[in-house]
């Protein structure tokens, strides 16, 4: 099972990462804060302090269109934030 889908790079979560050394993750729905954690220790070799989710449910949306009106609902997903231990980060511009 793969526990982390990708990371999450937005100006908030950058800025949370800088001061706070914390970031975010998508991460699979079925996963426990432990797997969240030990697949972080494994992939980027950092310690982990705290693990916080939060799972955002799909919602609907529609749009109208030339041919009607087009339903439909967006996917549910889970969110990670992992707070690393002091002087520990992340570079996620180091592969590119």
């Amino acid at each position: 099972m793969t526990v982390i889908l990708k990371p999450i790079i937005t100006e908030k979560m950058t800025l949370m990462g800088e001061k706070l050394h914390r970031y975010g993750f998508r991460v699979d729905i079925k996963a426990n804060k432990l797997q969240i954690a030990d697949a972080i220790k494994d992939l980027y070799g950092v310690e982990v302090t705290s693990v916080n989710t939060m799972v955002f449910s799909g919602k609907n949306k529609s749009r109208f269109t030339k041919s009607g009106v087009l339903s439909g609902r967006t996917n549910t997903y889970k969110k990670a934030i992992i707070t690393l231990a002091k002087g520990e980060t992340i570079d996620f511009y180091s592969n590119i």
